[in-house]
Parts: C-alpha cells; sequence; structure tokens
C-alpha cells in the first residue's frame, strides 16, 4: 500500500471507509494509530506526508440498513472531501 500511495504524486486527500482502512493507511505511512482516533467525518492532517485523511463510516449493507451510516452522512463526507481539495 505505501507504495501504491507514494506513486501518487498528486495525492491531497485519502477518504477512508471504516476503521479498518483507516488503520492500514495510518499503519502503511508509519503512524501511531492512537494519535488519529477514527470517526466519521473526522479529518486528520498527515504532517510527514502533506496529506489529509478524512474518515467515513464503510458503506456496507449492514451499516445502511441499521442507519449507523445514512445517505445525508456520506454526501457529507465527500462533499467535505471535495472542498478540500
Amino acid at each position: 500500500m505505501i507504495d501504491e500511495i507514494k506513486s501518487m504524486l498528486n495525492l491531497k486527500v485519502i477518504l477512508t471507509l471504516g476503521a479498518v482502512a483507516h488503520n492500514a493507511v495510518l499503519g502503511a505511512l508509519g503512524y501511531k494509530l492512537s494519535a488519529f482516533k477514527f470517526a466519521h467525518g473526522a479529518v486528520h492532517r498527515l504532517k510527514n506526508e502533506n496529506l489529509i485523511l478524512i474518515n467515513s463510516y464503510h458503506t456496507s449493507r449492514y451499516n445502511i440498513n441499521t442507519g449507523v451510516l445514512t445517505s445525508d452522512m456520506f454526501d457529507e463526507v465527500v462533499k467535505k472531501t471535495k472542498d478540500l481539495l
């Protein structure tokens, strides 16, 4: 994953879907997981890479059907991502 991230020279923002993805990105970049708590809509600035990491709940059927993640919630995170670009 680190090679893929580093190969994207114009990468500015990473939107993670779920805590597993959030932790995987942080781990690949060498950050302590405890330094960046996962929360839906959270924005984390990764200064060493000059990247922004944004969290969303995963778009799984379970999260959608139980209302953990609604369309409006996801739309808001995507809008936030676009605004930060």
